[in-house]
């Protein structure tokens, strides 16, 4: 026995004195730490997760020859051999990314490194984003992020909108690997189009405030970078299911050829989505593809080409001035209601379909001139084909109750609310629809729609023969070419200087063509000055965005306007970083040349002078400024500021709807200022920014009724115009992020931000007449008094807190809390009530919501491994408003104490979903 305790002893010992500590630090290649990389020695049990700053430290490692693994999703796994002798630090340790190309793409996006690039940032990467997706919209990924405000709008598949720091999507600038998306003719970002994209993301960065980008960008509250996959370094694939609430499917799969010999790798994803939607008439069908193909030339030259598109349709949900559909009505008849759908045979059918296909290809170049010097180019192609449908034409029928198609209640809906589809098309084939009246009158012998159902004739009569309804297809088409080259030139240790060319192409065609006749015989178009008669009797169904679709180029299948959208754009751009010891600091300098031409096939004849306009040139750019000192290892604080000339946009260029050019477009101003704190422990990361954004110098036209001094010394109305110039926003506010780690099992999120979004001072234009032979209108004004009205359409205050916690090795929980307050309507500046002082915004009520899921992932080998995810969002089913678009206050003089549902209008927020998904990896 004593011999045993002795053996025992000496072994017990023996383990100690021969067992090392070995410690380091992961990084991708920037340096950026790698947070929860897992660190193991080959063969035994000893492992670890890396810190918050990228640290590990491995004890009881044995003396000898051993091998260090080290993991992390997203980057290829690394195998480095030590011979261990005693305790070591191995210093940094650098990952790289399994794509090819993604550090180049990364340089190109502007991409914000932590402790050195000035901005406020908040980064997710693409795993997170794929455990947290589900069915959710992509953009809601970021809500909990600080000073974003994500909605999904009416509900349809696709139809989601942000704003950043109570900034809409067409002041925030979204970018797919540093290439612009935002609109080039309204700025406006249409996410159905991009339905695949959070499948493919490597990661997603927020940059707020005027950010790091190079180019001039539309960053008015700031940028949202998706940075995409590439071709994968290794070999393998991937498949995954998803289900969810109402019919939700998803497949996917995606395969990926390695990096062979020869420096060629390929990647290939596909995908398909479908389902019901959780709105009411609201099904959806969706496919999307992602091809990654990249070569390296030689040893300093790589070239990549990518390609994105998501092919799509779907059903939609509107409200608008003409419907009368209330907050109250979702509160009587659920929040999933939809006035808009019914059932034509048999089917679901919608007056409001949206349709599209806009793929977008990317050919990167990317040439390392020396050690010093490289070059980075991406030049870019999309073609964007679909549109959105909607209802053309009235009843008019005698004896009918009702004469449009948007009256909720009325005879067009039956006792469901559902739009009475299969009546819609025996009343236009002349039958007789109970409640409609006597049968529709028939046009030279034929059962012919018109846009206000009548027909008019030359000796001044008229006839409701053109009564009935059709479904019309809104087209929006472009070809948008570009192409964005960046130079980097390291001009000594400190100092590195970057520069290049960001030019642009795009032309917008415009029409309208009609898509269904709901059973009648044809559709009169009379709004074309050079085809005033033109009856319209083969149509073109929708599906999905088709390039093939060209019925409307000799004038036949169009109706209502036909309109060309040119924009040219040239920029160039430099900026200049110094990094020393713990200073980091850059200054950038960036101008454009911004174009516009209009060309009205319809409002104009062919000939005539006006039918094409001249080119309209706007000069903006940024200039931008910044620094972050690193106090020491744990603390940094940074400042930036800058200045944004912003052109304006196509549609404030050129007025009502034709060539008529907007003499008084301007540039607005933007000015920004931003003061941020940051510390960093082992188990602790925090964030604090301060901020402040004026946008100055904005512009409003509107158009009213006046009173003006008549020839005979009476007062008599006249057509006005009114253009008020230095409309100011001030939007100020304080950022707070959190990651905290107490355990290795637990992390724990948190985010705060407080905002305080106001217009600032009132405004007055001069009135001018509309028509010049009317009495003049000398000296008179109108006010806006607009002095620290709120800015409405995204809340001004947020909180989250979410914990995510590892039971066993690949089994996590995550609970997510989210709080928002202080939201106001989206309203028109230039309403009526803003004319007099005391004009008052309304306020949402605040809400909160709670989010959950469950993962496990195993790995059965290292060639294959497994990943089940359940998720639950809104799980307790909260009912909430999420948005409105009127701006109705309650009236003190009414017994109504309900009035701010029964006379807004606006959308609820869902109630509870779920997803759950199957991942295969091989």
């Amino acid at each position: 026995m004593k011999k045993l305790l002795l053996s025992l002893s000496f072994l017990l010992f023996a383990v100690i004195a021969f067992a090392q500590t070995i410690s380091g630090t992961i990084t991708d290649e920037t340096g950026e730490p790698l947070i929860g990389a897992t660190v193991t020695i080959e063969g035994t049990t000893i492992g670890a997760s890396t810190d918050f700053d990228g640290n590990f430290s491995l004890s009881g490692v044995p003396s000898g020859e051993q091998n260090l693994v080290v993991s992390y999703l997203g980057f290829t796994t690394l195998k480095k051999g030590l011979s261990i002798s005693g305790d070591a630090n191995l210093g940094m340790i650098k990952l790289q990314e399994d794509a090819v190309g993604l550090k180049e793409v990364s340089v190109i996006a502007s991409i914000a490194v932590d402790r050195k690039t000035p901005v406020a940032v908040s980064t997710i990467k693409g795993s997170e984003i794929e455990a947290i997706v589900g069915n959710n919209e992509f953009p809601e990924v970021l809500k909990s992020t600080p000073s974003v405000y994500a909605t999904k709008s009416g509900g349809g598949f696709g139809d989601s909108r942000i704003n950043v720091r109570g900034f809409d999507q067409r002041n925030t600038a979204v970018m797919i690997n540093g290439i612009p998306v935002n609109d080039m003719e309204n700025g406006w970002v249409y996410w159905s189009n991009w339905a695949g994209l959070s499948d493919v993301t490597s990661q997603m960065q927020v940059q707020r405030g005027l950010g790091a980008s190079k180019i001039a960008v539309p960053s008015v509250g700031g940028s949202i970078n998706i940075i995409t996959n590439a071709a994968d370094f290794e070999k393998g694939g991937k498949a995954k299911v998803s289900i969810g609430n109402d019919a939700y499917q998803k497949y996917a799969v995606a395969l990926s050829s390695g990096l062979n010999d020869k420096g060629f790798a390929a990647t290939l994803q596909l995908t398909h989505t479908r389902g019901d939607g959780y709105i009411d008439g609201t099904m959806f069908r969706a496919y999307s593809y992602f091809l990654s193909l990249s070569q390296r030339l030689s040893s300093n030259q790589t070239i990549s080409l990518s390609a994105v598109g998501a092919p799509q349709w779907h059903h939609q949900r509107t409200t608008s001035n003409f419907d009368r559909v209330y907050l109250q009505t979702y509160k009587d008849l659920g929040i999933k209601f939809n006035h808009v759908w019914g059932m034509l045979d048999g089917e679901e059918f919608s007056w409001r379909k949206n349709f599209y296909h806009k793929p977008k290809v990317f050919v990167n170049h990317y040439w390392d001139i020396d050690e010093k010097t490289d070059i980075k180019t991406s030049a870019y192609i999309s073609f964007g084909r679909g549109g959105g449908t909607g209802p053309r034409g009235r009843l008019r029928t005698p004896g009918s109750v009702f004469d449009s198609f948007s009256g909720l209640g009325r005879n067009t809906h039956d006792e469901n609310g559902q739009v009475r589809f299969d009546d819609i098309v025996r009343y236009n084939q002349g039958q007789t629809v109970d409640g409609w009246g006597d049968p529709k009158e028939q046009f030279n012998g034929q059962n012919i729609v018109t846009s206000d159902g009548r027909f008019y004739f030359a000796d001044g009569s008229r006839s409701n023969a053109g009564s009935g309804f059709v479904r019309r297809a809104s087209m929006n088409s472009h070809n948008w070419f570009g192409v964005l080259s960046t130079l980097t030139s390291k001009l000594d240790d400190n100092f590195t200087f970057s520069g290049g060319i960001d030019a642009r192409y795009y032309k917008g065609e415009h029409y309208r063509r009609l898509e269904n006749l709901l059973g009648a015989d044809g559709f009169m178009s009379r709004s074309d000055d050079n085809n005033p008669m033109n009856l319209i009797t083969d149509v073109k169904a929708v599906e999905f965005g088709s390039f093939g679709d060209n019925t409307h180029n000799p004038g036949e299948n169009v109706l209502a306007y036909h309109n060309d959208g040119l924009v040219g754009w040239i920029g160039l751009f430099s900026q200049l970083e110094y990094s020393k010891d713990n200073l980091s600091a850059f200054v950038s300098l960036s101008g454009s040349n911004q174009a516009f031409k209009r060309i009205d096939y319809f409002n104009y004849k062919e000939g005539h002078p006006n039918r094409e306009t001249d080119w309209e040139s706007f000069f903006g750019g940024t200039v931008k400024a910044g620094a972050n000192y690193n106090i020491d290892d744990n603390h940094n604080v940074f400042l930036n500021a800058g200045y944004l000339s912003k052109q304006p946009i196509f549609d404030n260029v050129f007025l009502n709807f034709r060539n008529d050019v907007n003499q008084d477009a301007e540039n607005q101003d933007i000015y920004a200022i931003e003061l941020g704190y940051g510390y960093r422990s082992n188990n602790l990361r925090a964030n604090v920014n301060l901020y402040s954004t004026i946008w100055d110098n904005r512009q409003f036209d509107e158009s009213f009724t006046a009173l003006a001094l008549g020839v005979a010394g009476d007062t008599v109305e006249v057509s006005a115009n009114a253009t008020y110039f230095g409309v100011k926003e001030q939007h100020s506010g304080i950022e707070l992020e959190v990651d905290y780690r107490p355990i290795q099992s637990l992390t724990l999120k948190g985010m705060a931000s407080i905002g305080n979004w106001i217009y600032k001072d009132n405004f007055t234009a001069n009135l001018a007449n509309t028509d010049t032979s009317d009495p003049l209108l000398s000296g008179q004004e109108e006010t806006i008094f607009a002095d620290g009205l709120k800015v409405g359409d995204a809340a001004q205050t947020t909180f989250s807190l979410g914990a995510k916690y590892e039971i066993i090795e690949g089994l996590f929980v995550n609970a997510d809390y989210y709080f928002a307050d202080n939201l106001y309507a989206e309203f028109n500046i230039l309403e009526d009530q803003f004319k007099a002082e005391g004009g008052q915004v309304v306020k949402l009520p605040s809400y909160s919501l709670v989010d959950a899921g469950i993962s496990y992932r195993h790995t059965f080998s290292d060639k294959l491994a497994a990943t089940v995810r359940f998720n639950m969002n809104n799980v307790l089913d909260t009912e909430y408003v999420a948005e409105l678009d009127t701006n109705v206050v309650d009236d003190p003089d009414t017994a109504d104490e309900n009035e701010f549902y029964t006379r807004n209008r606006g959308f609820f927020g869902f109630g509870r979903t779920w997803n759950a998904s199957v991942r295969i990896e091989f």
